[in-house]
């Protein structure tokens, strides 16, 4: 009985309304998926760069939604900017909504004065929903929505189509910076229905921060110890979502604490950890729900894992900017 509400609740959640359907999966570690927060983050880091994230949400629904996405971005010198390539799978109810996107970017890097550096760029790529009906079961013919009905002549399982965005990026030497970004700026019809379309509404991003040196000199003076404060505002549509947390930093930990609030209602407290070692990266953290959902999804599980390949030495001119890791 109670798997059974789970999934009535899951497909109501997908299948009703336009906001539900258009939304984005979200990450909590935002810094660690760059070229995903704003594709004016491509070749920040100046050296090659991969990237993997994994995001479980909702376990408690049973596989309610699972995200992955990998990334590679690096400083070309030859087009004064950075280049990147994204891909991000996400699976919502088991399998049955499938939304695949591949984003290719471009980002021109500026040094305004010696203190202060800017980058604007663009993206493009392809983006593409699968509907499986064969995963859907309901209990008798008058619960099928017509959106998912296969007998329907107006329904599509798969739609794709072109998607582009934008975005520009400060820092200011080495200790504030911020960007802002524009995803789906064409707000192309994603809709199975062909007689009812269904808009992939913009998302505007407005993210900044602050890196704090908290070490005064000593034998491991190299050794950063810092924390960062941050706030990230994101909108699609109705959605509206605020994010204030911080980072600690002490090498080779990095620990932080966010809050995201929906507006509507207070959402979760995302507590994380990561470490450095050379070249790699890692990090977890954990979605604690809020909202009243709270003993029934699970919260959310994520894990980032990176490797900055070593900088050349005659890039150098182009200093990569200093971010939060995660």
């Amino acid at each position: 009985m109670v798997r059974n509400l789970k999934i009535i609740f899951l497909l109501t959640f997908i299948f009703t309304g336009k906001l539900c359907l258009s939304q984005d999966p979200e990450f909590s570690q935002f810094y660690a998926n760059p070229l995903y927060l704003n594709p004016a983050l491509a070749g920040i880091a100046v050296g090659p760069r991969i990237i993997l994230n994994y995001r479980n949400q909702w376990p408690g629904l049973g596989q309610a939604f699972v995200t992955y996405n990998a990334s590679f971005d690096t400083y070309l010198d030859a087009l004064h900017g950075g280049v990147g390539l994204v891909a991000t799978a996400d699976q919502s109810g088991g399998g049955a909504l499938t939304t695949t996107m591949i984003n290719a970017a471009y980002s021109y890097k500026l040094n305004i004065t010696s203190r202060l550096q800017a980058s604007g760029a663009i993206k493009g790529g392809y983006y593409r929903r699968d509907l499986a009906r064969d995963k859907l079961i309901f209990g008798d013919s008058t619960q099928i929505d017509p959106v998912v009905d296969p007998d329907n002549p107006n329904t599509r399982s798969s739609v794709g189509v072109p998607d582009f965005g934008a975005g520009i990026f400060f820092s200011y030497d080495n200790l504030l910076y911020g960007g802002f970004s524009v995803d789906h700026l064409f707000q192309p019809d994603i809709g199975f229905s062909s007689v009812s379309p269904s808009p992939l509404y913009m998302k505007f991003t407005v993210h900044a921060g602050s890196v704090i040196n908290l070490r005064s000199g000593g034998p491991d003076q190299d050794r950063e110890f810092s924390i960062s404060p941050n706030v990230l505002y994101q909108q699609q549509f109705k959605f509206h979502q605020l994010n204030l947390g911080l980072y600690l930093t002490f090498d080779p930990m990095v620990a932080g604490m966010w809050f995201r609030y929906n507006f509507e209602n207070a959402d979760a407290i995302i507590p994380m950890i990561g470490f450095h070692w050379k070249n790699l990266r890692i990090a977890y953290s954990y979605d604690y729900s809020l909202s009243k959902l709270k003993d029934a999804s699970g919260g959310a599980h994520e894990v980032s894992v990176s490797w900055q390949f070593t900088t050349v030495e005659k890039r150098r001119e182009i200093k990569a900017i200093k971010c939060p890791r995660f």
